[in-house]
């Protein structure tokens, strides 16, 4: 699936209110994590409605928000306004393989189903990325749905998720990454601390899924 194809339908499913990674709050790994840490300068890389940066800055972060889905940025700036946390916040319309505008020198980064959308060439960029901000000693913390095989040779589809929002399936398309390819993708500079190896509920459906808990070399 093209990177056009993939923008095009998750513009689609926020325009339709299909959303159902949409909750009130992040999930409980995220919500541990950033409460044990010392509140610093976090990244939330596809953002969706900012459920995550908006909660980071409720306690204390300061937090750039990145998601390629101008609804989906909207909608985030909107309810980070609500939430009171507007100052402590910012979200970017741009694509998380792509990131020059930001600075660097983060003390976290958040990412609930975004990496194991994309194909191999935007994952190593997506590293890259993340390897020239994060500070030595950075927490990352990565959520993706696990398949037993996918390529990451230059164009193949590494799934679908959360460019445009947090992680969900669909019916379009393969979808994930393998378990085996994460630890190699971040072996340069990233330190993989813990694994947790599950399934995930949406509906009636259910899918292999993983968090990970890397440190920043």
């Amino acid at each position: 699936m093209t990177d056009d194809a993939v923008f095009q339908r998750f513009m689609e499913r926020y325009a339709s209110g299909d959303i159902p990674w949409d909750d009130g709050l992040p999930p409980p790994e995220v919500v541990a994590l950033a409460t044990r840490l010392p509140p610093g300068r976090a990244l939330d890389l596809g953002c969706g409605y900012g459920r995550t940066a908006i909660f980071l800055a409720q306690h204390g972060w300061q937090v750039d928000g990145v998601d390629f889905v101008p609804l989906a940025v909207a909608e985030a700036q909107n309810r980070a306004r609500q939430a009171g946390v507007a100052d402590r916040v910012h979200f970017h319309q741009a694509s998380v393989t792509a990131l020059g505008f930001l600075p660097g020198h983060y003390q976290l980064a958040v990412d609930v189903g975004c990496l194991h959308a994309l194909d191999g060439t935007a994952q190593r960029a997506y590293r890259d990325e993340l390897h020239r901000l994060l500070e030595p000693g950075a927490a990352y913390l990565l959520f993706a749905r696990l398949v037993e095989e996918v390529s990451l040779a230059e164009g193949a589809p590494g799934g679908e998720g959360a460019p445009g929002g947090e992680g969900a399936p669909g019916g379009e398309g393969p979808r994930g990454m393998a378990e085996a390819a994460i630890g190699p993708l971040f072996a340069d500079g990233f330190v993989l601390e813990k694994s947790a190896i599950g399934l995930t509920h949406v509906g009636e459906k259910s899918w292999k899924s993983g968090w990970f808990w890397f440190t920043r070399g």
